[in-house]
């Protein structure tokens, strides 16, 4: 599910390798990405972790058919399935090495999660975005905090609710990204980013970017607490299920107009 490869400076990519489903969060691919971070913290030889997708999508956002199963499950297997899903993103957030998302298709809820984890962040000028949960019945609830984070609330509060779907250039201005380039510019203005890091002390670095992180909003474990609550209870709530359903079906959901 995940394609991980350093090279001889010390560079990791680390792809989401699932571009059938559009890179879509299942429990397997959660999984392997907290297993993949696990191993690039404590690989010392890494210097720089650049996060991409394989395929069209960079990440679809959460896979429904693995939400509609963790829906129909009893309470222990809901939360165990949503702390998955949050220490996921935790891991990435907290690695010691930079992240740099390389966004090379759209990006969808968890996807803008996604992106919103890394350090820097560019995507090619075609790209999408949307924090589209709520067309489900759902909320942004395990990427709120760093979605927050990154935008700030004023931000967020432009797009967190509506579900609208956005283009790059307004990705910028909401701070999700740092640049948009054309897809062919897309590698080289990756590798631009990168390059800054190779002439660095890794440790420093690393203490630089615990230090940046403790001085901006706190992402603690009650923060995170919270969050797997909220995505739980909507889990629970008759409109998930129902927005859910209507995705399958093929169908508008309800409170469609």
């Amino acid at each position: 599910m995940i394609d991980l490869t350093v090279d001889a400076r010390g560079v990791a990519t680390l792809a989401l390798a699932r571009p059938d489903k559009h890179n879509a969060l299942s429990q397997a691919l959660i999984d392997d990405l907290r297993s993949a971070t696990d191993r690039i913290a404590a690989d010392r030889s890494v210097r720089v972790v650049v996060l991409t997708g394989q395929g069209a999508s960079f990440c679809a956002g959460g896979d429904l058919g693995w939400m509609r199963d963790q829906m129909a499950g009893d309470a222990e297997v809901k939360r165990a399935a949503a702390r998955s899903l949050a220490h996921m993103l935790g891991a990435i957030n907290t690695l010691p090495q930079p992240v740099i998302g390389r966004i090379q298709g759209n990006a969808f809820g968890g996807g803008v999660g996604m992106a919103c984890v890394c350090d820097v962040a560019i995507a090619a000028d075609h790209v999408k975005f949307g924090l589209t949960e709520t067309r489900l019945g759902l909320i942004p609830a395990t990427i709120g905090p760093y979605v927050l984070a990154r935008m700030g609330e004023a931000h967020a509060r432009r797009v967190f609710m509506s579900s609208r779907v956005f283009d790059a250039a307004e990705a910028m201005t909401l701070g999700i990204l740092a640049r948009a380039v054309p897809a062919d510019q897309l590698d080289a203005a990756i590798a631009a980013e990168v390059a800054p890091y190779l002439t660095c002390a890794p440790g420093a670095v690393a203490a630089a970017k615990a230090f940046a992180r403790s001085l901006g909003p706190a992402i603690d474990d009650a923060t995170v607490e919270r969050s797997i609550d909220a995505l739980i209870a909507r889990w629970d709530d008759p409109e998930a299920a129902q927005g859910i359903a209507a995705f399958f079906d093929k169908i508008p959901p309800p409170w469609a107009r």
